[in-house]
């Protein structure tokens, strides 16, 4: 239980962390606006939102094994089970992964895939 707690607040912290570092310089200016809401509702399975479109990186990804891969920085890394997404729908066509860079590592927390209804 305890550990349970101590990784939902690190995932909070972490998601926390990196939408302080989403800034839209107006490189956002022509997303259509439904799209945009899209990208500000997403919410992970345990409660924790996804951050802006700003922290979204659109990618491709591959199923192995029946878990979802997607390539950050050249290197395909396995979804956490606890980042998919399937019930809020996929406007843009294209799969979503949010991810921050920690330690060295690097951590998903979210992941859409372009079919997801």
């Amino acid at each position: 239980m305890r550990q349970g707690m101590r990784l939902a607040l690190f995932i909070t912290a972490i998601a926390l962390a990196s939408a302080a570092h989403a800034v839209d310089r107006g490189q956002f200016a022509d997303v259509p606006e439904h799209i945009r809401n899209w990208f500000k509702s997403v919410i992970a399975p345990n409660g924790v939102p996804c951050c802006d479109m700003s922290d979204g990186h659109r990618t491709e990804y591959e199923m192995r094994g029946g878990a979802y891969w997607v390539p950050i920085d050249g290197v395909w890394m396995r979804v956490p089970d606890h980042a998919i997404i399937r019930d809020r729908g996929n406007p843009v066509g294209e799969a979503v992964v949010w991810y921050v860079q920690r330690g060295g590592g690097i951590i998903i927390s979210c992941f859409v895939p372009a079919d997801a209804v």
